[in-house]
């Protein structure tokens, strides 16, 4: 049975009641809430709280630790019929240790999360714990016309949370499918803003893969938000998605560390933690694609992958991805054997047969409000298709249809389907092999 939102609870970090459960050395929350209020200008302990994302009253007694070393300084005194909280700011000392702390490093904000307790929370909410049924994968996939038996090959390798392989021909819908097998889990989980190792903070939340999901917790008041029941240095969110293509980059699979600011935003791998990392159009990066799977290759094997800090000590992270490699290539074009092994699952992703391309056509000229003409699709059966020896593809309805609207549109005409139309759309689904002159 595929885990539920409403399930997640059940798997949710415990919330702060003591400073010692941050796990994190008095000196590194010091620093962070100095660097906080002096780069954020915050001064109430509510605002505060917000910020570095502790509940309130752990906030507060950080505050008046502060307050004892001279680091920090009330602002006034509240009387009794007085509503508004009291305001804090630092002392000339805490300016001091603030700028020191930049310094340093940048990083502010957002209490990290340490590494032991993020691995932990990472195995609490496992991808591999995802029991995802047939009728999940069917309706994630439903707007697509697939080959007999695919959701059976699909199945096993999703719900088993191994690596999977989907090749085939062009334009079948392998990206679409991975789409498809993200849609699936459907559930959410924790993921920390930032996580500690040895001193240094990596930044984890990443608004572009990572979708936050709305709790009674994160709306309203900032009262109510200091009162939630799980740790608030996570965010609740949709499990991950990282899509990468030809852009990908082995760098990208490792730390990045900004010079400059002097911190770290966590690899691509580690932000797609609990969710799935899909690796589309293979074989057309710049890295061999040999090169790039054995970068995965010990991280899928053993779960966890080995990152480097600037220093040069290297250090365990959790490896929970879904990997989903998509390619136009064979398989034995790109890899040896070893890696082939090691890719769990593999699944070939043919051209529609005839039956299924008019279905796909039909559909898609349903949505693109071109009416059928079956003359045209006759014309399109008989007379086109042969000369490609009928190799059918998936895009070839929305290319052609495509190109008949805007036909349509710069002749001025009812959007329609005609022979001629067809014949005139199908000179730009192929280029000619000719000899051009140069």
């Amino acid at each position: 049975m595929n885990v539920q939102a409403a399930d997640v609870t059940s798997f949710a970090p415990p919330m702060l009641r003591r400073l010692e459960d941050t796990g994190l050395q008095m000196v590194m929350m010091r620093d962070i809430l100095l660097k906080t209020v002096f780069r954020k200008n915050v001064e109430q302990a509510s605002a505060i709280a917000e910020a570095i994302c502790l509940p309130m009253p752990l906030t507060q007694t950080l505050i008046d630790m502060l307050r004892e070393m001279g680091l920090m300084q009330a602002m006034g005194t509240l009387h009794a019929t007085s509503s508004s909280e009291m305001g804090y700011q630092l002392t000339d000392a805490g300016k001091a240790r603030a700028l020191d702390a930049l310094s340093q490093s940048e990083y502010y904000g957002a209490m990290p999360v340490p590494l032991e307790a993020y691995k932990e929370q990472t195995r609490r909410q496992s991808v591999k714990n995802v029991r995802i049924t047939r009728e999940a994968l069917q309706a994630s996939m439903g707007h697509l016309i697939l080959p007999d038996g695919m959701i059976d090959q699909l199945g096993p390798a999703v719900s088993s949370g191994r690596s999977v392989l989907m090749y085939g021909p062009p334009g079948n819908g392998k990206s679409s499918i991975a789409e498809g097998i993200r849609a699936a889990l459907g559930d959410t989980i924790y993921v920390p803003r930032a996580i500690a190792y040895a001193g240094q903070v990596i930044t984890l939340f990443d608004p572009i893969v990572h979708t936050p999901v709305a709790t009674p917790e994160t709306e309203g008041s900032g009262l109510r938000r200091h009162s939630a029941r799980f740790d608030t240095r996570y965010i609740m969110c949709q499990r991950p998605t990282v899509m990468t293509g030809g852009e990908l980059m082995l760098s990208m699979l490792d730390l990045n560390y900004n010079k400059t600011s002097r911190t770290y935003q966590a690899s691509l791998q580690l932000k797609s933690t609990g969710g799935v990392f899909i690796v589309d159009d293979l074989g057309r990066q710049e890295e061999p694609p040999q090169a790039l799977i054995n970068r995965w290759i010990v991280p899928m094997e053993v779960g966890y992958d080995i990152l480097t800090l600037q220093s040069g000590e290297k250090f365990e992270v959790p490896f929970d991805t879904l990997v989903v490699f998509s390619t136009n290539f064979h398989p034995n074009d790109l890899f040896d054997g070893a890696a082939l092994r090691r890719i769990f699952f593999k699944v070939k992703i043919d051209g529609p047969t005839q039956e299924q391309f008019l279905k796909i056509f039909a559909m898609v000229a349903r949505k693109k409000k071109v009416p059928l003409d079956e003359a045209s699709l006759l014309h399109l059966l008989k007379t086109k298709y042969p000369t490609i020896d009928n190799n059918y593809a998936n895009y070839h309805a929305p290319f052609l249809l495509d190109q008949i609207i805007a036909i349509c549109e710069f002749e001025g005409i009812p959007y329609q389907m005609r022979p001629d139309l067809l014949d005139r759309a199908w000179e730009n689904l192929f280029v000619k092999q000719e000899m051009i002159a140069h």
